[in-house]
């Protein structure tokens, strides 16, 4: 019995992983001990700021009012993005575990950058954080878990957390570009979150591409209960989509009317994807990977017009088409980005957000120019789109416009960052996997009981081998035994 070694690279992280992950906490505690403090309402001076603007009661606190919408994309971020992406026969630890580490460090460095370009006090020097700063800093770390997606199995955890930091401060630079030089609205982040994700993650693994990577197909499926796991990913994702396009709008009608058009749209979604997904196989049989992703396209192509007066209607017509075009783009899409433009997408998240993401910028630009004061009311207008203060003389039409250059924005920050990025991550020294042993846990991960071994079989009287690749134990013993 002979077993060869199984890493054909060095792979070996035991000093470039703890370093990086001491050196960088212990920044972030030099700088939030420097920078970062409570906002008002969540410092003892509450009190007095109570009695000083006649506020009666604590549950007029804001923590009230975005506590729960900050649970639900907390669980999003964590648990959602984590187990959707374990559909990989044997790369549950790594989705799960490197995305818990990924968002992580990535809310901590995503709550200085945000604070830095969007609530630096300029006489004090410092950032406040409440808990609205706890759901925008998770909104910039989604966008780093959507790029995971694209690479997912194929880098080391060293490569995913420099794709993080450089990933969460091209994410606030182009926040700010949109929300606030160009005032696009984007309650959802289908632009920023969702365009921006998906075209860094699609970049970066364009300039890693790996021409011998089919030698690691045979891990690169899916088995029954990885498939099962996956979908838990997608419940909690698709249950929580509302809270998540509704958790920094307006209070009152503005958080109440995301939250609709956002539960009709994923829902109108699901029977599309389901009816593509049928059409799509010969013997009608669906596809678990059309029905784990495409279904929750709804959900991101809605996040810039969620807030909007879009319309109930409207809402599922948006599910409507975005559930067709999604499953048609796992059908038919990646695999030709993967053949033509070399782009290996390993979650399909060119279908799942960057497409989608593009459509509902798209929406968000047609709806903002299309909005009417008969529609909207006046002071309606004024507090969907914000037209207040410098942007008070803005017309609906002008306002469509900035929506559309937000999004051309967010595409140009994934496309051109994405490749900077990627070309840093392509120096041979992170400790990647080889080709040949991509999309498997054991290259990171301690995996006390293996599902698979590569094990050579020599049975000395017949003067022959056995090879036995990639079975189960039992089935080993199994055929073994036979032989025998």
């Amino acid at each position: 019995l002979t077993q060869p070694p199984p890493w054909g690279i060095n792979t070996n992280i035991r000093l470039t992983l703890p370093v990086v992950c001491f050196v960088w906490q212990i920044a972030m505690i030099i700088l939030f001990g420097v920078f970062i403090r409570y906002d008002e309402e969540s410092d003892t001076h509450w009190v007095e700021t109570k009695a000083h603007e006649n506020i009666t009661s604590d549950i007029e606190n804001d923590f009230y009012f975005r506590y729960p919408s900050f649970q639900d994309v907390h669980v999003m971020i964590f648990v959602g993005f984590g187990f959707l992406m374990t559909f990989l026969k044997r790369y549950s630890f790594g989705a799960v575990g490197f995305n818990f580490l990924i968002a992580s460090f990535g809310l901590q460095w995503a709550l200085l950058m945000q604070g830095w370009f969007h609530s630096l006090d300029p006489h004090t020097g410092k950032i406040y954080i409440g808990v609205e700063s706890l759901i925008n800093a998770d909104f910039c770390v989604a966008g780093c878990l959507i790029a995971y997606g694209a690479v997912l199995g194929k880098v080391s955890p060293v490569q995913l957390l420099v794709m993080t930091l450089f990933g969460i401060t091209l994410f606030a630079v182009e926040e700010y570009i949109i929300l606030n030089l160009l005032h696009a609205r984007d309650a959802g982040g289908s632009m920023v979150i969702h365009t921006f994700g998906g075209y860094y993650g699609l970049a970066i693994t364009w300039v890693l591409y790996r021409p011998n990577l089919h030698q690691s197909k045979r891990m690169q499926g899916s088995v029954y209960h990885s498939d099962a796991f996956a979908m838990i990913g997608t419940l909690f994702l698709w249950m929580f989509w509302p809270s998540f396009n509704s958790a920094i709008t307006d209070h009152g009608d503005g958080q109440h009317r995301a939250a609709i058009n956002t539960y009709l749209c994923l829902a109108s979604t699901v029977l599309t994807t389901v009816a593509i997904s049928s059409l799509s196989q010969k013997t009608g049989k669906l596809d678990m990977v059309h029905i784990q992703n495409s279904t929750l396209a709804g959900g991101v192509a809605l996040g810039t017009a969620a807030e909007f007066m879009i319309s109930p209607y409207g809402a599922l017509i948006v599910g409507f088409f975005c559930g067709i075009i999604s499953t048609m783009g796992y059908i038919f899409i990646s695999p030709f980005l993967e053949k033509t433009l070399k782009i290996q997408d390993t979650c399909g998240i060119h279908n799942l957000h960057a497409m989608p993401g593009v459509i509902g910028g798209i929406v968000g630009a047609i709806t903002a120019a299309a909005a009417s004061e008969s529609v909207y009311g006046k002071q309606g207008l004024i507090n969907t789109f914000d037209f207040t203060g410098d942007f008070k003389d803005r017309s609906v039409l002008t306002q469509g416009g900035y929506q559309a250059a937000g999004m051309c924005v967010s595409i140009v920050f994934g496309v051109v960052g994405g490749a900077i990025v990627g070309s840093i991550l392509k120096l041979p020294i992170w400790g990647d996997p080889a080709d040949e042993n991509c999309f498997d846990d054991e290259v990171y991960w301690e995996v006390r009981e293996p599902a698979t071994h590569h094990l050579l079989f020599t049975i000395q009287p017949l003067g022959g081998a056995i090879v036995f690749d990639l079975v189960s134990r039992d089935e080993l013993q199994s055929t073994f035994e036979r032989y025998i």
